[in-house]
Protein backbone atom coordinates (compact mmCIF):
# COMPACT_ATOMS: atom_id res chain seq x y z
CA UNK A 1 0.00 0.00 0.00
CA UNK A 2 1.65 3.18 -1.28
CA UNK A 3 0.38 6.60 -1.28
CA UNK A 4 1.99 8.03 -4.61
CA UNK A 5 0.74 4.40 -6.19
CA UNK A 6 -3.28 4.25 -4.90
CA UNK A 7 -3.54 8.27 -4.21
CA UNK A 8 -1.94 10.03 -7.13
CA UNK A 9 -4.16 12.35 -7.76
CA UNK A 10 -4.88 12.92 -4.03
CA UNK A 11 -2.37 15.37 -3.07
CA UNK A 12 -4.39 18.31 -1.61
CA UNK A 13 -6.64 15.75 0.01
CA UNK A 14 -3.60 14.21 1.42
CA UNK A 15 -2.36 17.47 2.56
CA UNK A 16 -5.31 18.15 4.41
CA UNK A 17 -5.41 14.26 5.87
CA UNK A 18 -1.94 14.74 7.67
CA UNK A 19 -2.76 18.89 8.97
CA UNK A 20 -5.97 16.64 10.58
CA UNK A 21 -3.86 13.47 11.89
CA UNK A 22 -1.26 15.87 13.78
CA UNK A 23 -4.34 18.41 15.22
CA UNK A 24 -5.58 14.93 16.67
CA UNK A 25 -1.94 14.10 18.35
CA UNK A 26 -2.26 17.26 19.99
CA UNK A 27 -5.86 16.75 21.17
CA UNK A 28 -4.79 13.34 22.72
CA UNK A 29 -1.95 15.45 24.40
CA UNK A 30 -4.39 17.63 25.70
CA UNK A 31 -6.37 14.97 27.18
CA UNK A 32 -3.40 13.49 28.75
CA UNK A 33 -2.85 16.68 30.23
CA UNK A 34 -5.75 17.25 31.77
CA UNK A 35 -5.93 13.64 33.20
CA UNK A 36 -2.26 14.93 35.13
CA UNK A 37 -3.76 18.11 36.43
CA UNK A 38 -7.07 15.95 37.69
CA UNK A 39 -4.88 13.32 39.46
CA UNK A 40 -2.66 15.83 40.89
CA UNK A 41 -6.00 17.87 42.17
CA UNK A 42 -7.50 14.17 43.27
CA UNK A 43 -4.14 13.68 45.38
CA UNK A 44 -4.11 16.66 46.66
CA UNK A 45 -7.67 16.32 47.82
CA UNK A 46 -6.98 12.82 49.25
CA UNK A 47 -3.63 14.45 51.46
CA UNK A 48 -5.97 16.98 52.71
CA UNK A 49 -9.04 15.12 53.76
CA UNK A 50 -6.23 13.32 55.65
CA UNK A 51 -4.93 15.98 57.37
CA UNK A 52 -8.16 17.09 58.62
CA UNK A 53 -9.23 14.20 60.21
CA UNK A 54 -5.67 13.46 62.07
CA UNK A 55 -6.38 12.74 65.58
CA UNK A 56 -5.63 16.36 67.34
CA UNK A 57 -3.36 16.35 70.17
CA UNK A 58 -6.23 16.15 72.62
CA UNK A 59 -7.36 13.11 70.79
CA UNK A 60 -4.65 11.05 71.25
CA UNK A 61 -6.08 9.29 74.27
CA UNK A 62 -9.26 8.53 72.06
CA UNK A 63 -6.89 6.42 70.04
CA UNK A 64 -6.49 3.73 72.58
CA UNK A 65 -9.59 2.20 71.21
CA UNK A 66 -8.79 -0.80 68.09
CA UNK A 67 -11.26 1.19 65.80
CA UNK A 68 -9.43 4.90 66.60
CA UNK A 69 -6.22 3.17 65.71
CA UNK A 70 -7.43 1.22 62.61
CA UNK A 71 -9.30 4.62 61.35
CA UNK A 72 -5.56 6.10 62.18
CA UNK A 73 -3.83 3.37 59.89
CA UNK A 74 -6.45 3.82 56.96
CA UNK A 75 -5.53 7.40 57.22
CA UNK A 76 -1.73 6.48 56.66
CA UNK A 77 -2.58 4.35 53.70
CA UNK A 78 -4.56 6.86 51.71
CA UNK A 79 -2.09 9.30 52.38
CA UNK A 80 -0.08 6.44 50.30
CA UNK A 81 -2.40 6.01 47.98
CA UNK A 82 -2.87 9.53 47.03
CA UNK A 83 1.17 9.67 46.65
CA UNK A 84 0.93 7.03 44.11
CA UNK A 85 -1.58 9.08 42.51
CA UNK A 86 0.88 12.12 42.46
CA UNK A 87 3.44 9.58 40.90
CA UNK A 88 0.45 8.57 38.09
CA UNK A 89 0.54 12.02 37.38
CA UNK A 90 4.17 12.75 37.02
CA UNK A 91 5.25 10.27 35.00
CA UNK A 92 2.37 10.97 32.57
CA UNK A 93 3.70 14.50 32.68
CA UNK A 94 7.07 13.28 31.96
CA UNK A 95 6.91 9.91 29.67
CA UNK A 96 3.74 11.27 27.77
CA UNK A 97 2.87 14.93 27.67
CA UNK A 98 6.14 16.31 27.23
CA UNK A 99 7.64 13.77 24.73
CA UNK A 100 3.85 14.24 23.11
CA UNK A 101 4.75 17.85 22.22
CA UNK A 102 8.11 17.60 21.23
CA UNK A 103 6.66 14.86 18.16
CA UNK A 104 4.11 17.08 17.19
CA UNK A 105 6.42 19.73 16.81
CA UNK A 106 8.33 17.91 14.98
CA UNK A 107 5.79 16.46 13.10
CA UNK A 108 4.17 19.48 12.23
CA UNK A 109 8.23 20.61 10.50
CA UNK A 110 8.67 17.90 8.53
CA UNK A 111 4.88 17.58 7.20
CA UNK A 112 5.88 21.35 5.96
CA UNK A 113 9.34 20.10 4.41
CA UNK A 114 7.27 17.40 2.70
CA UNK A 115 4.83 19.73 1.42
CA UNK A 116 6.92 22.32 0.25
CA UNK A 117 8.80 19.31 -2.01
CA UNK A 118 5.64 18.79 -3.52
CA UNK A 119 4.55 22.14 -4.47
CA UNK A 120 7.91 22.58 -5.97
CA UNK A 121 7.76 19.31 -7.54
CA UNK A 122 4.25 20.34 -9.35
CA UNK A 123 5.58 23.75 -10.33
CA UNK A 124 8.26 21.89 -12.38
CA UNK A 125 5.33 20.01 -14.23
CA UNK A 126 3.01 22.89 -14.47
CA UNK A 127 6.27 24.74 -16.12
CA UNK A 128 6.77 22.18 -18.26
CA UNK A 129 3.34 21.75 -19.45
CA UNK A 130 3.04 25.15 -19.78
CA UNK A 131 6.06 25.31 -22.23
CA UNK A 132 4.29 22.57 -23.87
CA UNK A 133 0.85 24.84 -24.08
CA UNK A 134 2.81 27.56 -25.74
CA UNK A 135 5.12 25.56 -28.18
CA UNK A 136 1.48 23.94 -29.45
CA UNK A 137 0.20 26.95 -30.07
CA UNK A 138 3.05 28.65 -31.77
CA UNK A 139 2.83 25.46 -33.93
CA UNK A 140 -0.77 25.94 -34.64
CA UNK A 141 0.05 29.81 -35.69
CA UNK A 142 2.74 28.37 -38.01
CA UNK A 143 1.07 26.36 -39.71
CA UNK A 144 -1.70 28.63 -40.29
CA UNK A 145 0.53 31.11 -42.11
CA UNK A 146 1.96 28.53 -43.89
CA UNK A 147 -1.14 27.09 -45.11
CA UNK A 148 -2.08 31.16 -46.07
CA UNK A 149 0.89 31.56 -47.82
CA UNK A 150 0.75 28.05 -49.45
CA UNK A 151 -3.31 29.29 -50.67
CA UNK A 152 -2.05 32.96 -51.66
CA UNK A 153 1.10 31.34 -53.55
CA UNK A 154 -1.24 28.86 -55.68
CA UNK A 155 -3.74 31.81 -56.26
CA UNK A 156 -0.94 34.09 -57.71
CA UNK A 157 0.29 31.43 -59.57
CA UNK A 158 -3.07 30.76 -61.63
CA UNK A 159 -3.40 34.25 -62.15
CA UNK A 160 -2.66 34.76 -65.61
CA UNK A 161 -2.80 38.65 -65.17
CA UNK A 162 0.16 38.53 -62.14
CA UNK A 163 3.70 39.43 -63.53
CA UNK A 164 6.18 36.26 -63.18
CA UNK A 165 8.12 38.60 -60.05
CA UNK A 166 5.39 39.28 -57.81
CA UNK A 167 4.76 35.29 -58.65
CA UNK A 168 8.40 34.53 -56.97
CA UNK A 169 7.72 36.64 -54.22
CA UNK A 170 4.40 34.63 -52.97
CA UNK A 171 6.73 31.37 -54.15
CA UNK A 172 9.41 32.60 -51.56
CA UNK A 173 6.83 33.56 -49.02
CA UNK A 174 5.32 30.50 -49.25
CA UNK A 175 8.46 28.59 -48.69
CA UNK A 176 9.35 30.68 -45.40
CA UNK A 177 6.12 30.25 -43.38
CA UNK A 178 6.29 26.37 -44.41
CA UNK A 179 9.51 25.90 -42.88
CA UNK A 180 8.81 28.42 -39.74
CA UNK A 181 6.10 26.19 -39.82
CA UNK A 182 8.23 22.99 -39.79
CA UNK A 183 10.48 24.55 -37.34
CA UNK A 184 7.24 25.43 -34.83
CA UNK A 185 6.58 22.32 -35.13
CA UNK A 186 9.80 20.59 -34.37
CA UNK A 187 9.90 22.49 -31.48
CA UNK A 188 6.45 20.93 -30.26
CA UNK A 189 7.39 17.99 -30.60
CA UNK A 190 10.55 18.77 -28.67
CA UNK A 191 8.43 20.15 -25.85
CA UNK A 192 5.68 17.27 -25.41
CA UNK A 193 8.76 14.93 -25.30
CA UNK A 194 9.78 16.40 -22.57
CA UNK A 195 6.66 17.52 -20.98
CA UNK A 196 5.96 13.59 -21.25
CA UNK A 197 9.25 13.04 -19.78
CA UNK A 198 8.96 15.41 -17.35
CA UNK A 199 5.33 14.22 -16.47
CA UNK A 200 5.73 10.64 -16.03
CA UNK A 201 9.14 11.23 -13.45
CA UNK A 202 7.00 13.76 -11.18
CA UNK A 203 3.88 11.04 -11.22
CA UNK A 204 6.18 7.72 -10.81
CA UNK A 205 9.05 9.17 -9.09
CA UNK A 206 9.06 12.39 -7.43
CA UNK A 207 5.08 12.84 -6.34
CA UNK A 208 5.26 8.91 -5.05
CA UNK A 209 8.53 9.85 -3.44
CA UNK A 210 6.84 12.99 -1.47
CA UNK A 211 3.58 11.46 -1.02
CA UNK A 212 5.72 7.98 1.02
CA UNK A 213 7.31 10.50 3.24
CA UNK A 214 4.09 11.83 4.01
CA UNK A 215 2.78 7.96 4.69
CA UNK A 216 5.68 7.73 7.19
CA UNK A 217 5.24 10.65 8.88
CA UNK A 218 0.99 9.68 9.14
CA UNK A 219 2.54 6.51 10.09
CA UNK A 220 4.57 7.30 12.76
CA UNK A 221 2.28 9.50 14.13
CA UNK A 222 -0.06 6.63 14.73
CA UNK A 223 2.63 4.18 16.14
CA UNK A 224 3.70 6.87 18.59
CA UNK A 225 -0.25 7.47 19.58
CA UNK A 226 -0.40 3.87 20.34
CA UNK A 227 2.97 3.71 21.94
CA UNK A 228 1.43 6.47 24.54
CA UNK A 229 -1.18 4.93 25.13
CA UNK A 230 0.34 2.06 26.16
CA UNK A 231 3.24 3.81 28.01
CA UNK A 232 -0.23 5.59 29.84
CA UNK A 233 -1.49 2.44 30.77
CA UNK A 234 2.02 1.51 31.71
CA UNK A 235 2.27 4.39 34.39
CA UNK A 236 -0.54 3.31 36.10
CA UNK A 237 0.11 -0.16 35.99
CA UNK A 238 3.58 0.23 37.89
CA UNK A 239 1.73 2.02 40.98
CA UNK A 240 -1.03 -1.34 41.31
CA UNK A 241 0.78 -3.30 43.23
CA UNK A 242 1.87 -0.37 45.60
CA UNK A 243 -1.92 0.84 45.10
CA UNK A 244 -3.19 -2.94 46.39
CA UNK A 245 -0.36 -2.86 49.45
CA UNK A 246 -2.40 0.68 50.75
CA UNK A 247 -5.92 -1.16 50.03
CA UNK A 248 -4.50 -4.64 51.42
CA UNK A 249 -3.74 -2.57 54.41
CA UNK A 250 -6.60 -0.69 54.82
CA UNK A 251 -8.20 -4.24 54.94
CA UNK A 252 -5.55 -5.06 57.52
CA UNK A 253 -6.53 -1.69 59.38
CA UNK A 254 -10.41 -3.03 59.09
CA UNK A 255 -10.02 -6.47 60.29
CA UNK A 256 -8.16 -5.73 63.33
CA UNK A 257 -10.66 -3.59 65.04
CA UNK A 258 -11.99 -6.07 67.74
CA UNK A 259 -15.45 -4.92 69.60
CA UNK A 260 -14.59 -6.91 72.61
CA UNK A 261 -10.99 -5.10 72.83
CA UNK A 262 -12.30 -1.96 72.76
CA UNK A 263 -15.23 -2.83 75.42
CA UNK A 264 -12.57 -4.34 77.49
CA UNK A 265 -11.07 -1.03 77.03
CA UNK A 266 -13.71 1.29 78.07
CA UNK A 267 -14.12 -1.03 81.45
CA UNK A 268 -10.60 -0.24 82.13
CA UNK A 269 -10.66 3.28 81.37
CA UNK A 270 -13.67 4.45 83.31
CA UNK A 271 -14.30 1.99 85.91
CA UNK A 272 -14.21 3.71 88.83
CA UNK A 273 -14.26 0.68 91.45
CA UNK A 274 -16.65 2.24 93.59
CA UNK A 275 -19.51 -0.81 94.86
CA UNK A 276 -23.41 -0.14 94.02
CA UNK A 277 -25.28 1.69 96.41
CA UNK A 278 -27.49 -0.38 98.54
CA UNK A 279 -31.30 -0.85 98.37
CA UNK A 280 -33.26 1.89 99.75
CA UNK A 281 -34.40 1.00 102.72
CA UNK A 282 -38.67 1.90 104.17
CA UNK A 283 -38.86 5.13 105.51
CA UNK A 284 -40.96 5.17 108.64
CA UNK A 285 -43.87 8.00 108.49
CA UNK A 286 -43.83 10.68 110.75
CA UNK A 287 -45.57 8.95 114.53
CA UNK A 288 -43.97 5.78 114.09
CA UNK A 289 -41.45 4.22 115.94
CA UNK A 290 -38.39 6.62 116.61
CA UNK A 291 -35.73 3.64 116.95
CA UNK A 292 -37.10 2.19 113.53
CA UNK A 293 -36.65 6.12 112.07
CA UNK A 294 -33.07 6.01 113.87
CA UNK A 295 -32.22 2.93 112.21
CA UNK A 296 -33.27 4.05 107.97
CA UNK A 297 -32.24 7.54 109.10
CA UNK A 298 -28.48 6.83 107.66
CA UNK A 299 -29.27 4.29 104.88
CA UNK A 300 -30.08 7.40 101.93
CA UNK A 301 -27.31 8.76 103.26
CA UNK A 302 -24.94 5.32 102.47
CA UNK A 303 -26.45 5.42 99.17
CA UNK A 304 -25.35 8.94 98.23
CA UNK A 305 -21.76 7.95 99.60
CA UNK A 306 -21.29 4.99 97.54
CA UNK A 307 -22.66 6.90 94.27
CA UNK A 308 -20.42 9.19 94.38
CA UNK A 309 -17.34 9.36 92.28
CA UNK A 310 -19.55 7.24 89.32
CA UNK A 311 -20.86 8.70 86.09
CA UNK A 312 -23.98 9.00 87.63
CA UNK A 313 -23.04 10.12 90.91
CA UNK A 314 -20.91 13.45 89.39
CA UNK A 315 -23.45 13.99 86.45
CA UNK A 316 -26.62 13.23 87.84
CA UNK A 317 -28.61 16.02 86.38
CA UNK A 318 -26.49 15.68 82.90
CA UNK A 319 -27.66 13.29 79.69
CA UNK A 320 -25.17 11.17 79.04
CA UNK A 321 -25.41 10.49 75.34
CA UNK A 322 -24.94 7.27 73.44
CA UNK A 323 -20.90 8.72 71.99
CA UNK A 324 -20.41 9.45 75.66
CA UNK A 325 -17.32 7.19 75.78
CA UNK A 326 -15.51 9.61 73.17
CA UNK A 327 -15.47 12.44 75.28
CA UNK A 328 -12.89 12.66 78.23
CA UNK A 329 -13.85 12.01 81.96
CA UNK A 330 -12.61 15.04 83.78
CA UNK A 331 -13.68 13.73 86.99
CA UNK A 332 -12.19 10.53 86.64
CA UNK A 333 -8.84 11.21 84.41
CA UNK A 334 -7.72 14.35 85.63
CA UNK A 335 -4.18 14.81 84.24
CA UNK A 336 -3.54 17.56 86.46
CA UNK A 337 -4.40 15.37 90.06
CA UNK A 338 -2.37 14.73 92.70
CA UNK A 339 0.82 12.48 92.82
CA UNK A 340 -0.22 9.72 94.32
CA UNK A 341 -3.75 9.67 92.31
CA UNK A 342 -5.64 10.11 95.42
CA UNK A 343 -8.40 11.96 93.66
CA UNK A 344 -9.05 9.27 91.07
CA UNK A 345 -11.70 6.64 91.46
CA UNK A 346 -9.90 3.11 93.22
CA UNK A 347 -9.87 1.13 89.63
CA UNK A 348 -8.36 4.29 88.04
CA UNK A 349 -6.11 5.02 90.76
CA UNK A 350 -4.89 1.57 90.47
CA UNK A 351 -4.10 1.36 86.77
CA UNK A 352 -2.06 4.68 86.98
CA UNK A 353 -0.27 3.17 89.77
CA UNK A 354 0.20 0.12 87.98
CA UNK A 355 1.75 2.31 85.32
CA UNK A 356 3.96 4.65 87.82
CA UNK A 357 5.51 1.41 89.20
CA UNK A 358 6.10 -0.05 85.36
CA UNK A 359 7.93 3.58 84.56
CA UNK A 360 9.84 3.26 88.13
CA UNK A 361 11.28 -0.13 87.40
CA UNK A 362 12.72 0.79 84.06
CA UNK A 363 14.56 3.40 85.53
CA UNK A 364 16.07 1.74 87.83
CA UNK A 365 16.87 -0.92 85.34
CA UNK A 366 18.69 1.67 83.64
CA UNK A 367 20.46 3.38 86.35
CA UNK A 368 21.95 0.41 87.34
CA UNK A 369 22.93 -0.61 83.72
CA UNK A 370 24.85 2.57 83.79
CA UNK A 371 25.89 1.89 87.39
CA UNK A 372 27.52 -1.50 86.01
CA UNK A 373 28.60 0.16 82.86
CA UNK A 374 31.01 3.18 85.45
CA UNK A 375 31.87 0.80 87.85
CA UNK A 376 33.52 -1.51 85.20
CA UNK A 377 35.05 1.51 83.55
CA UNK A 378 36.56 2.32 86.72
CA UNK A 379 38.38 -1.24 87.18
CA UNK A 380 39.81 -1.39 83.53
CA UNK A 381 41.09 2.42 84.47
CA UNK A 382 42.01 1.06 88.02
CA UNK A 383 44.56 -1.71 86.54
CA UNK A 384 45.13 -0.05 83.08
CA UNK A 385 46.27 3.87 83.80
CA UNK A 386 47.00 4.31 80.23
CA UNK A 387 43.62 3.87 79.31
CA UNK A 388 42.48 6.63 81.09
CA UNK A 389 42.08 8.49 85.17
CA UNK A 390 39.22 6.27 87.75
CA UNK A 391 38.37 9.64 89.39
CA UNK A 392 36.93 10.56 86.03
CA UNK A 393 34.16 8.30 86.50
CA UNK A 394 33.94 8.66 90.25
CA UNK A 395 31.53 11.28 90.21
CA UNK A 396 28.99 9.64 88.08
CA UNK A 397 29.59 6.66 90.11
CA UNK A 398 28.57 9.03 92.81
CA UNK A 399 24.98 10.42 91.08
CA UNK A 400 24.37 6.98 89.78
CA UNK A 401 23.93 6.28 93.50
CA UNK A 402 21.87 9.04 94.74
CA UNK A 403 19.64 8.52 91.88
CA UNK A 404 19.03 5.09 92.53
CA UNK A 405 18.42 5.44 96.10
CA UNK A 406 15.83 8.49 95.38
CA UNK A 407 14.14 5.86 92.47
CA UNK A 408 14.57 3.06 94.48
CA UNK A 409 12.51 5.06 97.41
CA UNK A 410 10.02 6.49 94.95
CA UNK A 411 9.77 2.83 93.71
CA UNK A 412 8.86 1.33 97.52
CA UNK A 413 6.20 4.42 97.82
CA UNK A 414 4.23 3.58 94.76
CA UNK A 415 4.03 -0.25 95.18
CA UNK A 416 2.63 0.61 98.91
CA UNK A 417 0.15 2.78 97.41
CA UNK A 418 -0.65 -0.21 94.54
CA UNK A 419 -1.10 -2.74 97.41
CA UNK A 420 -3.25 -0.11 98.91
CA UNK A 421 -5.05 0.78 95.85
CA UNK A 422 -4.99 -3.31 94.98
CA UNK A 423 -7.07 -3.46 98.49
CA UNK A 424 -9.66 -0.95 97.63
CA UNK A 425 -10.89 -2.79 94.55
CA UNK A 426 -11.08 -5.89 96.38
CA UNK A 427 -8.45 -7.44 93.74
CA UNK A 428 -5.76 -9.57 94.29
CA UNK A 429 -1.87 -7.81 93.96
CA UNK A 430 -0.47 -7.26 91.18
CA UNK A 431 3.44 -7.65 91.24
CA UNK A 432 4.70 -4.22 90.63
CA UNK A 433 7.10 -5.45 88.19
CA UNK A 434 4.89 -7.87 86.34
CA UNK A 435 4.29 -7.18 82.65
CA UNK A 436 1.29 -6.17 81.52
CA UNK A 437 1.00 -9.01 77.99
CA UNK A 438 0.92 -11.74 80.38
CA UNK A 439 4.44 -13.31 80.60
CA UNK A 440 6.37 -13.69 83.79
CA UNK A 441 7.25 -10.94 86.19
CA UNK A 442 10.76 -9.89 85.46
CA UNK A 443 12.64 -9.74 89.33
CA UNK A 444 15.75 -7.54 87.56
CA UNK A 445 14.37 -4.43 88.54
CA UNK A 446 13.40 -4.66 92.15
CA UNK A 447 16.69 -6.95 92.78
CA UNK A 448 18.47 -3.90 91.56
CA UNK A 449 16.30 -1.27 93.59
CA UNK A 450 17.00 -3.12 96.57
CA UNK A 451 20.89 -3.39 95.83
CA UNK A 452 21.10 0.58 95.34
CA UNK A 453 22.63 0.84 99.00
CA UNK A 454 25.66 -1.62 98.58
CA UNK A 455 26.41 -0.40 95.29
CA UNK A 456 26.61 3.20 96.58
CA UNK A 457 28.92 1.89 98.90
CA UNK A 458 30.92 -0.09 96.52
CA UNK A 459 31.25 3.09 94.62
CA UNK A 460 32.31 5.19 97.72
CA UNK A 461 34.81 3.06 98.72
CA UNK A 462 36.39 2.20 95.69
CA UNK A 463 36.02 -1.23 95.80
CA UNK A 464 36.96 -2.29 92.78
CA UNK A 465 40.19 -3.14 91.38
CA UNK A 466 42.14 -6.14 89.81
CA UNK A 467 42.26 -9.17 90.15
CA UNK A 468 39.23 -11.69 92.10
CA UNK A 469 40.05 -9.70 95.10
CA UNK A 470 38.47 -5.93 95.52
CA UNK A 471 37.40 -5.56 91.65
CA UNK A 472 35.77 -8.97 91.28
CA UNK A 473 33.70 -8.71 94.72
CA UNK A 474 32.88 -5.07 93.78
CA UNK A 475 31.35 -5.99 90.19
CA UNK A 476 29.98 -8.57 91.68
CA UNK A 477 27.99 -6.19 94.32
CA UNK A 478 26.74 -4.50 91.74
CA UNK A 479 24.81 -7.59 90.24
CA UNK A 480 26.08 -6.24 86.93
CA UNK A 481 30.34 -7.58 86.45
CA UNK A 482 31.57 -9.41 83.23
CA UNK A 483 31.27 -12.67 85.21
CA UNK A 484 27.48 -12.04 85.66
CA UNK A 485 26.89 -12.17 82.00
CA UNK A 486 25.10 -8.90 81.78
CA UNK A 487 22.28 -10.85 79.96
CA UNK A 488 21.47 -13.28 82.39
CA UNK A 489 18.54 -13.21 84.93
CA UNK A 490 19.58 -11.39 88.73
CA UNK A 491 16.98 -12.79 91.30
CA UNK A 492 17.34 -12.01 95.10
CA UNK A 493 18.08 -14.44 97.35
CA UNK A 494 15.35 -13.59 99.65
CA UNK A 495 11.90 -14.73 99.22
CA UNK A 496 10.80 -12.23 101.39
CA UNK A 497 11.89 -9.43 99.38
CA UNK A 498 10.79 -10.93 96.12
CA UNK A 499 7.03 -11.29 97.57
CA UNK A 500 6.80 -7.83 97.90
CA UNK A 501 8.34 -7.31 101.51
CA UNK A 502 8.43 -3.34 101.29
CA UNK A 503 8.86 -2.92 105.00
CA UNK A 504 12.23 -4.95 104.94
CA UNK A 505 13.07 -2.81 101.87
CA UNK A 506 12.64 0.50 103.87
CA UNK A 507 14.51 -0.78 106.93
CA UNK A 508 17.16 -1.71 104.99
CA UNK A 509 17.55 1.87 102.97
CA UNK A 510 17.54 3.34 106.43
CA UNK A 511 20.41 1.59 107.69
CA UNK A 512 23.50 1.85 105.36
CA UNK A 513 25.55 -0.98 107.63
CA UNK A 514 23.13 -3.59 106.48
CA UNK A 515 25.12 -6.48 104.81
CA UNK A 516 24.50 -6.75 101.25
CA UNK A 517 21.79 -8.80 99.86
CA UNK A 518 23.22 -12.21 98.29
CA UNK A 519 22.93 -13.25 94.38
CA UNK A 520 22.38 -16.42 92.63
CA UNK A 521 22.99 -16.01 89.19
CA UNK A 522 21.05 -17.99 86.40
CA UNK A 523 22.90 -18.11 83.43
CA UNK A 524 21.57 -20.11 80.13
CA UNK A 525 23.90 -21.84 77.92
CA UNK A 526 24.31 -18.58 75.64
CA UNK A 527 24.29 -19.04 71.73
CA UNK A 528 26.87 -16.96 69.28
CA UNK A 529 25.41 -13.98 67.88
CA UNK A 530 27.95 -13.33 65.68
CA UNK A 531 31.97 -13.45 65.40
CA UNK A 532 34.60 -10.68 65.91
CA UNK A 533 38.53 -10.57 64.58
CA UNK A 534 40.72 -9.10 67.34
CA UNK A 535 42.13 -6.17 66.26
CA UNK A 536 45.08 -5.41 69.07
CA UNK A 537 46.07 -8.18 71.47
CA UNK A 538 44.70 -7.74 75.27
CA UNK A 539 46.24 -9.55 77.98
CA UNK A 540 42.98 -9.14 80.85
CA UNK A 541 42.65 -7.64 83.55
CA UNK A 542 44.33 -9.86 86.67
CA UNK A 543 41.62 -13.15 86.72
CA UNK A 544 38.98 -11.70 86.62
CA UNK A 545 36.03 -11.83 83.80
CA UNK A 546 38.54 -10.16 81.35
CA UNK A 547 39.93 -12.62 78.83
CA UNK A 548 42.67 -12.65 77.13
CA UNK A 549 43.28 -12.08 73.42
CA UNK A 550 46.17 -12.44 70.68
CA UNK A 551 46.32 -10.20 67.71
CA UNK A 552 44.34 -11.48 65.01
CA UNK A 553 42.75 -13.88 66.61
CA UNK A 554 39.16 -15.35 65.69
CA UNK A 555 36.26 -15.39 68.44
CA UNK A 556 32.62 -16.05 68.94
CA UNK A 557 30.84 -13.31 69.84
CA UNK A 558 28.23 -14.11 72.53
CA UNK A 559 26.50 -10.79 73.75
CA UNK A 560 27.16 -7.49 72.26
CA UNK A 561 28.33 -4.34 73.77
CA UNK A 562 25.52 -2.36 75.96
CA UNK A 563 27.01 0.42 75.95
CA UNK A 564 29.59 -0.24 79.21
CA UNK A 565 32.82 -0.54 76.38
CA UNK A 566 32.64 -4.36 76.75
CA UNK A 567 31.64 -7.85 74.41
CA UNK A 568 31.30 -10.99 75.96
CA UNK A 569 33.03 -13.82 73.67
CA UNK A 570 34.05 -17.35 73.63
CA UNK A 571 36.62 -19.29 72.09
CA UNK A 572 35.80 -21.79 69.77
CA UNK A 573 37.90 -24.93 71.02
CA UNK A 574 38.33 -24.57 74.90
CA UNK A 575 34.85 -23.27 75.17
CA UNK A 576 36.51 -19.85 77.83
CA UNK A 577 34.24 -17.25 77.97
CA UNK A 578 35.20 -13.67 78.84
CA UNK A 579 34.80 -9.90 78.59
CA UNK A 580 37.33 -8.17 75.97
CA UNK A 581 36.75 -4.00 74.67
CA UNK A 582 34.88 -3.29 72.26
CA UNK A 583 37.07 -1.14 70.57
CA UNK A 584 40.12 -3.79 70.33
CA UNK A 585 38.07 -6.37 67.75
CA UNK A 586 35.57 -6.13 64.64
CA UNK A 587 32.44 -7.19 65.03
CA UNK A 588 30.51 -9.61 62.40
CA UNK A 589 26.77 -10.60 63.63
CA UNK A 590 25.21 -13.22 62.01
CA UNK A 591 22.11 -10.93 60.91
CA UNK A 592 24.30 -8.31 59.29
CA UNK A 593 26.50 -11.07 57.32
CA UNK A 594 22.91 -12.51 56.24
CA UNK A 595 22.10 -9.29 54.86
CA UNK A 596 24.56 -8.81 52.90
Amino acid sequence: MNWGIELWDQYDNLAAHTHKGIDFLDKYGNFVKERCAIELEYAGKLRRLVKNYQPKRKEEDEYQYTACKAFKQLLQELNDFAGQREVVAENLQSNVVRELHLLAKELREERKQHLNEGAKQMGVLNSSIGSLERARRSYERAARESERALETFQKADADLNLSRAEVEKQKANMKIRSQACEDAKQEYMDQLRKTNEAQRQHYEQRLPHVFKQLQDLDEKRIKNIKNFMLSSVDVERKVFPIIMQCLDGMETAANSINEKEDTKLVIDRYKSGFVPPEDFQFETASGADTTDAANTHHHPHNHLTAARGTVSGTKIKKRVGLLSIFSSNKNNMSMDGKEDYSDLPPNQKKNKLQAKVMELSKQVAQEQAAMEGLMKMKGVYETSPALGDPMTVEGQLNECCDKLKKLRAQLNKFEKLLAEANSQVGAPPLHPTARTNGTQPSTQATSIGSNSESLSRSASESSVSTGTGTGGAGARAAGGSPESGLGGELAPAHSDHANGDHDHDQEHEDNDHESDFDYYYCEPDLQPVGYCKALYAFEGIGSGSTMKMECGERLLVLETDAGDGWTRVRRQLTREEGFVPTTYIATTLYADANAH
